[in-house]
């Protein structure tokens, strides 16, 4: 670039055009997956619950247009400062210190807006805890490092759920580091009523495509809640730094029919005891004589 050739107008026209190419190329070669990260893809995952709907529209189409609209104040105001306010424009430069006027707009402005992002915040923040009738109840408790499910109602006993390994990862065709040996079952269509506890240290128990994230705390028993509208699998990790082997504890979620979540719970259920068998003793059998007692074998025979 020749000495003088630098404008302000051509580096912003060229990093708009270089974001522009880069989200056109994510959007064109990377499709999002459903209940799990994907490669490249920019943006929250989709998500399956009405409360993660509701989360990211928030943060979409409330939030953002804020930060944006902030963001291009404050550079705008900068840019002003930079070309009215130098040297070469303005060589004396004014002795005030104070402005009146400027500090009450600085102060009342962010607290209109922090005002404005509360009313939906707290709204969004009382729906999360509003759940209604729940129609199953699990209990995950957080390991060092791994999670137990147990399903109270259903008088299921904790299952261990682990990590899968990297090479039956690969052989089942499913994410490594995201895929356990015993996801948590779930219906569709259903209110999941989610108690979550830490049995060490506190860990963490979100899924991002629920919109679910609450912490595991040793010794206190915390609740969320969702009711997925999609069968399939969803992922989430623990999103607390819990230890050395903290990023080795995912959450797998499948979603099934009511029939399937049936059937997977029949097959919890103990077998039944075997019947006792009785034919070895007859029913009807004359019972013995009973012998002579003790007493009267000792007594002596009378003459």
């Amino acid at each position: 670039m020749k000495p003088g050739s630098f404008s302000i107008t051509k580096l912003a026209a060229s990093a708009a055009a270089g974001l522009a190419m880069t989200a056109v190329s994510v959007h064109a070669f990377a499709a999002d997956l459903v209940g799990q990260p994907t490669d490249g893809a920019i943006g929250l995952q989709p998500g399956v619950t009405a409360l993660r709907h509701q989360v990211e529209g928030f943060h979409t189409w409330f939030l953002l247009p804020i930060l944006f609209g902030i963001s291009l104040l404050v550079l705008a105001l900068l840019a002003w400062c930079i070309l009215r306010f130098n040297h070469r424009a303005n060589p004396t430069p004014a002795r005030f210190t104070h402005n009146t006027t400027v500090e009450v707009l600085w102060t009342v402005v962010p607290v209109l807006i922090l005002l404005t992002m509360a009313i939906p915040s707290f709204r969004l923040l009382f729906d999360y805890h509003d759940m209604p009738k729940p129609d199953v109840t699990v209990k995950a408790t957080g390991y060092q490092w791994y999670w137990g499910y147990a399903y109270p109602d259903q008088k299921i006993d904790e299952e261990t759920s682990n990590i899968l390994p990297e090479d039956k990862a690969k052989a089942a065709g499913v994410p490594y580091m995201l895929a356990t040996t015993q996801p948590m079952i779930v219906p569709v269509n259903k209110v999941v009523h989610v108690l979550v506890t830490g049995a060490d240290v506190i860990h963490s128990f979100s899924v991002p495509a629920f919109g679910v994230k609450i912490d595991a705390v040793p010794g206190r028993m915390n609740e969320t809640w969702f009711k997925a509208t999609q069968t399939g699998t969803y992922y989430g990790q623990c999103s607390q730094l819990c230890g050395t082997d903290h990023s080795f504890m995912p959450i797998e979620v499948k979603v099934v029919s009511q029939a399937d979540f049936d059937a997977w719970v029949a097959s919890k259920a103990p077998a039944p005891p075997p019947a006792a068998n009785n034919s070895a003793a007859p029913t009807n059998a004359a019972a013995p004589a009973p012998g002579p007692t003790a007493a009267a074998a000792a007594a002596p025979a009378k003459s």
